[in-house]
């Protein structure tokens, strides 16, 4: 069977107006913006109102990223949303094709936290190389402000919320957009960044009982993902690189989740990417997870950074734990 190819022809980007700054912070919880700025590169960060639902977000990014590439909701035949945060347990891919008029597409959420974007862009690439669909929107979507610890300085800092989408479409095997990856997970550190289900023991009769509860608050051990990040990354991008039978000297842009400004450093360090080619919004967002790369992307584009034809390795990591590398192109012909 033929394998064909996929083109990244639209992106898009939505994020709440609350804005929480460092300084603001600081009336929260002990710290100030200079210990915050210095150890993670991030001065504010987006905040969801109670009203605000994710697939709200999800939506936003998804209509932006549909527009760019010219292409009608109706014509979608995928619909993917990366995301640990969803209005609903079982899922809200659904909810989010509703809201932008598709209803001819399947729709499923994909979890697998800071990584999701990449995995999910993995994924969606193989319906599309088999023919099975012509045209997916991919959507990186959290809102864990609502899952955060706000007297845990450690974690409160870090997190914000935002979507970002992107449209991808099948096309000829000689214009593929995606030229390699590379994604890995070790539940061996699952431990290392948790957001665990909180139970108690509920009584339905005698010597019947079940488990009850909800899920607690974002857990992490900083330094065991600083030393996991910087060591695993530049693996996986080496590796998607090889597989596309490129080096690090043929990438114009390196793309990495919007953990921490001093990971983007290190992992750009050990890949000897000048950081003129390393695309960073962290400083205005925080960590957004399956959103971060998403939101990045789209910010770039728009502001004639990316051009098309541009190769980007773009890289996810995080719980679970999970990483993974996409080497892609932007833009091309459907």
């Amino acid at each position: 069977m033929t394998t064909l190819g996929i083109a990244i022809t639209g992106s898009g980007g939505s994020t709440p107006n609350t804005r929480l700054d460092n300084d603001t912070l600081s009336q929260i919880v002990e710290t100030s913006d200079e210990w915050i700025s210095t150890r993670t590169g991030i001065r504010q960060r987006r905040l969801a109102s109670p009203e605000m639902s994710l697939s709200e977000l999800a939506a936003a990014a998804a209509q932006e990223a549909l527009e760019m590439a010219g292409l009608s909701p109706s014509e979608v035949d995928l619909v993917v949303l990366a995301t640990s945060t969803p209005d609903d347990l079982f899922g809200s891919a659904s909810r989010v094709q509703h809201r932008i008029g598709a209803p001819q597409a399947v729709a499923f959420d994909l979890t697998a936290a800071c990584s999701g974007f990449v995995f999910g862009l993995v994924t969606v690439a193989q319906f599309l190389r088999t023919g099975v669909y012509r045209n997916a929107v991919l959507i990186g979507a959290d809102i864990l402000s609502r899952w955060v610890d706000w007297s845990d300085r450690r974690t409160c800092v870090l997190f914000g919320d935002g979507a970002g989408a992107v449209v991808l479409q099948r096309t000829s095997p000689e214009d593929d957009g995606l030229l390699g990856f590379e994604l890995r997970s070790n539940g061996a550190q699952n431990g290392c960044l948790t957001l665990d289900y909180s139970h108690r023991s509920h009584a339905l009769v005698e010597n019947l009982e079940v488990s009850q509860g909800n899920y607690s608050r974002i857990a992490m051990n900083g330094q065991e993902i600083y030393k996991f990040a910087v060591k695993k990354v530049p693996e996986a991008i080496e590796k998607a690189l090889f597989r596309a039978n490129l080096t690090n000297e043929d990438l114009d842009w390196l793309l990495l989740h919007q953990a921490n400004q001093r990971i983007l450093d290190a992992v750009a360090k050990r890949l000897n990417v000048p950081s003129e080619k390393v695309i960073s919004n962290l400083a205005r967002y925080g960590n957004t997870s399956a959103a971060s790369i998403p939101l990045a992307l789209d910010e770039a584009v728009r502001s004639h950074q990316i051009q098309t034809g541009d190769t980007i390795a773009a890289s996810g990591f995080g719980a679970g734990l999970t990483w993974g590398a996409a080497i892609v192109k932007w833009g091309g012909a459907a």
